[in-house]
């Protein structure tokens, strides 16, 4: 027997009581993608309560059993049998809305969260907790709660509260004082759960089992075909034969159905998920008296498909604006926009809007869309606007204008000329939007030069001109432009990413970290407008970047119309992201001024004048470039006097005798844009081409050799060789420098293709954390944690606890000293039997 109760994360928090994960539960393993999707359906239930308070959002069941030693004395307790990835999950995101607000609001809010929702207050230590996880995350987990230096570490639990931190510093808006309060009460009162309580004798495993037992669930679209045809009982046969299936036959795929229908709720409430399409439908389509009112509702949505069809098959609008506008609406890849499409091909053919007023309104959202890129703010709030447009626009306007108006009011961040002349040169462009968004804009800007080629844009990839890479010989030449107290890091890091330097290219693993005088001579052959003025300059570095950058601000400008006048600049971006970032920087970590100059598109004295006037989170974590603390530090609490080393060092940050930081625990600029979600491109994988691999193994070595030396190369080889004696293989990159990886599983196997290391011509040995982190069995934090430590065994290793999600490295000539080679090889046997092991290292996580 059960008790089966919905309820809410405050009802089963609030009171004495004690929920324990079972020792043989698998440890905590939700990622980012899992934390996402419930963040945002947690910003979209705050919003959704503003207007209707008593909105609630389903996050699913947890399945309970008493726990058998319970007495008739003490904190109940129940074992969760079902549901501890999500109650940890919620709770962490607890802690991270109370050390938020406890910051920046009042104290007490500390003391409240923890009395209410995370501990049981004068109770003893083993029942202090109201959520005790397995003890592999235990200590985690209870530092989060506790608030110690530790909270918020390298680990799954710390990626977790990281994650939380830093979405509630972005969230966070200063003229909403409410906004972090009606999250907190979103998660407490209106997430709604299915509490199932085992009694006992009961088999809380069986239970487990039936509920996760499902088979195939019918899809919205054919419980809406079911439901209506259902309300046609005489008409049913000839509606499915007229109007049905030439609906079918023009969006031939399910999800396209499903759509439909969903776009069609969305043009009346923004609010619609999804998710809901079927129950909204049903609850309008319950109002309609007879067959002939459904009937007429199937033959409007049939109209309303083969409009949708021509949203998704932008080539068969026969207008050539209209055309353009949607393949690059549909190219950038936000379906958010569809609605708002949808609605203005619907306006056109009932005559209320012509082909250039739609076409007009499209080029205003494409503006929108790359003028908010540029500016580093390509997803803020995108989809409520999105969504929101249809229902709030002035519909007595003509409807470019009205569209216009809407997207140039409020807070939404539609960037103006002087905005994007100034983000041009400063703003990381390349680590904004996804990669596809990048290059599409740059596409359009080539074929906004005039462009008479007969070049394929589809095919080129954005090429860096300065390499992210560095060599000598770009230090020597992008070092001639420097000023009195900047170093070639500063001015490299500022400027790498930003939109003076890139291009496009097909030859781009060609020219990688080539000369520049390589680099112009294939470009000038590219046959592209923008690459013949690269080509034609004789050195290459900030005053040419910079320039380049104010020549394409321009055309951004005369090719994508801004804002209304006075709408509302977004001053303040560059410091909300430099706040997000701070909050993700994982305890025993630390960065410095010009790292976070780099992802914000600032100077690094801006940040640090930045830092010393105004709060900001882990503050004490930015350091100066050697690892020292700046001589100008000092809290902002003006009680405060104690030593920013003594707090770094109690969150495990090493200095040396000379009081600088230990540099293998520096989050660098690459590193932090990852932390913070930016899509940054990530190094080469390996070539799933059957491509000539001996001879590119060769090539690796003489690669390896040139840059290094004969010893170095050996070295390497000699543990190369040690992997496929114990049954591994080699695969290598195709690009210009020619990279190995130690292959010990293959796609098609169970678990995925997985490799430990990654071997670079440039004598980086890159320790691939990041592609562990989905790869069992070393998802598990506690396997990477050990792959790290045995790594560090070896003289010349020093890989940070902090970056354990990320790709840190160590350089080759590490491996010349031979035991370094003996700890590696150990190490690398130890990994592939891991990888390679069967059995319990593949059990599903535990919900």
């Amino acid at each position: 027997m059960v008790t089966a109760n919905e309820t809410t994360l405050q009802d089963l928090l609030e009171g004495s009581k004690q929920y324990r994960v079972p020792l043989y539960q698998r440890t905590y393993s939700w990622d980012k993608k899992q934390l996402s999707q419930l963040w945002d359906d947690v910003v979209q239930l705050a919003e959704d309560r503003v207007t209707h308070g008593s909105a609630t959002h389903f996050i699913g069941s947890v399945v309970l059993a008493p726990n058998p030693g319970n007495g008739p004395t003490g904190v109940p307790q129940y074992l969760v049998v079902d549901g501890q990835q999500r109650l940890t999950t919620l709770t962490l995101l607890l802690c991270a809305i109370r050390d938020h607000r406890a910051k920046h609001e009042d104290p007490i809010h500390r003391g409240r969260m923890n009395d209410l929702y995370l501990t049981n207050p004068y109770k003893p230590e083993s029942q202090r907790l109201k959520i005790v996880p397995t003890q592999t995350n235990r200590d985690a987990y209870q530092a989060c709660i506790d608030s110690t230096p530790h909270a918020g570490g390298s680990d799954q639990i710390g990626a977790a509260y990281r994650f939380f931190a830093a979405k509630l510093v972005e969230l966070d808006d200063p003229d909403d004082q409410f906004d972090v309060e009606r999250l907190e009460n979103a998660v407490i009162s209106g997430l709604a759960l299915v509490s199932i309580t085992t009694h006992p004798g009961d088999n809380a495993h069986r239970i487990f089992e039936s509920l996760n037992n499902t088979g195939a669930a019918l899809s919205q679209a054919d419980l809406l075909r079911n439901y209506l045809f259902m309300r046609l009982p005489t008409r049913g046969e000839q509606v499915y034969q007229s109007l049905w299936l030439p609906l079918e036959a023009q969006l031939e795929k399910s999800k396209d159905l499903e759509l439909l229908f969903w776009l069609d709720l969305v043009q009346r409430d923004s609010r619609i998920k999804q998710a809901d399409t079927y129950a909204g439908q049903q609850a309008r389509l319950d109002r309609l008296a007879d067959e002939a009112e459904i009937e007429a509702e199937v033959a409007r949505l049939c109209g309303l498909g083969s409009l949708l069809r021509v949203v998704l098959s932008p080539e068969t609008e026969p207008h050539e604006a209209v055309r353009t506008r949607l393949q690059r609406l549909k190219a950038w890849g936000t379906t958010t926009v569809y609605p708002l499409l949808l609605h203005l091909l619907d306006r056109r053919q009932h005559g209320t809007a012509t082909s250039d007023e739609i076409a007009s309104a499209m080029l205003y959202v494409e503006s929108f869309f790359v003028r908010r890129l540029l500016i580093g703010r390509a997803t803020a709030n995108i989809n409520r606007i999105l969504l929101s447009v249809v229902t709030e626009m002035d519909r007595t306007q003509p409807v470019d204008q009205a569209v216009h108006a809407y997207l140039s009011t409020g807070r939404k961040f539609y960037a103006g000329d002087d905005e994007i002349r100034a983000a041009a040169r400063a703003v990381p462009y390349y680590l904004n939007g996804r990669p596809h968004q990048r290059a599409s804009i740059l596409r359009w800007l080539e074929i906004d030069h005039g462009s008479k080629e007969p070049v394929d844009l589809t095919s080129l990839t954005i090429e860096h001109v300065m390499p992210q890479t560095t060599t000598e010989e770009w230090e020597q030449a992008v070092s001639a432009d420097l000023e009195s107290g900047e170093t070639y890091e500063q001015v490299h890091n500022a400027l790498v990413h930003t939109l003076g330097n890139l291009t496009l290219t097909g030859y781009n693993s060609e020219l990688s970290n080539s000369p520049f005088d390589v680099k112009k001579a294939q470009l000038a052959k590219s046959g592209l407008v923008m690459n013949q003025h690269i080509a034609e300059q004789t050195a290459w570095g900030r005053p040419q970047i910079l320039a380049r950058a104010d020549a394409l601000a321009e055309r951004v400008v005369a090719a994508w119309p801004g804002p209304l006048a006075g709408a509302k600049p977004s001053t303040s971006v560059a410091w909300n992201l430099m706040n997000t970032a701070l909050a993700a920087l994982p305890a025993g970590s630390w960065t410095t001024y010009g790292d976070i100059a780099a992802i914000i598109g600032s100077h690094p004295v801006a940040v640090g004048t930045r830092l010393a006037t105004v709060a900001a989170p882990n503050a004490h974590r930015v350091l100066q470039a050697g690892g020292l603390v700046s001589p100008g530090f000092q809290w902002l609490e003006p009680d405060r006097n104690d030593d920013p080393r003594d707090v770094l060092r109690s969150e495990g940050v090493e200095f040396d005798e000379h009081g600088r930081a230990s540099e293998a625990q520096r989050i660098w600029f690459e590193e932090l844009a990852e932390l913070i979600g930016l899509d940054v491109e990530t190094t080469e994988e390996p070539s799933a081409t059957p491509l000539d691999q001996e001879n590119l193994g060769v090539r690796f070595i003489e690669q390896l050799n040139d840059e290094h030396g004969e010893d170095v190369a050996a070295a390497v080889w000699e543990l190369a060789e040690a992997w496929q004696e114990f049954g591994g293989r080699l695969e290598f990159g195709t690009g210009r420098d020619t990279s190995c990886f130690l292959i010990a599983r293959e796609k098609g196997e169970e678990g995925g293709n997985i490799w430990p290391l990654a071997i670079y011509p440039s004598g980086r040995v890159e320790v691939v954390f990041q592609h562990l982190r989905i790869r069992p069995p070393f998802d598990e934090v506690t396997m990477r944690e050990e792959l790290r430590q045995r790594f560090n065994g070896a003289p010349g290793v020093d890989i940070a606890a902090a970056k354990i999600e990320l790709r840190p490295s160590f350089p080759a000539k590490a491996l010349l000293d031979p035991a370094a080679r003996a700890v590696v090889r150990e190490t690398l046997q130890w990994f592939y039997e891991q990888a390679r092991s069967n059995g319990s290292v593949f059990v599903g996580a535990a919900r």
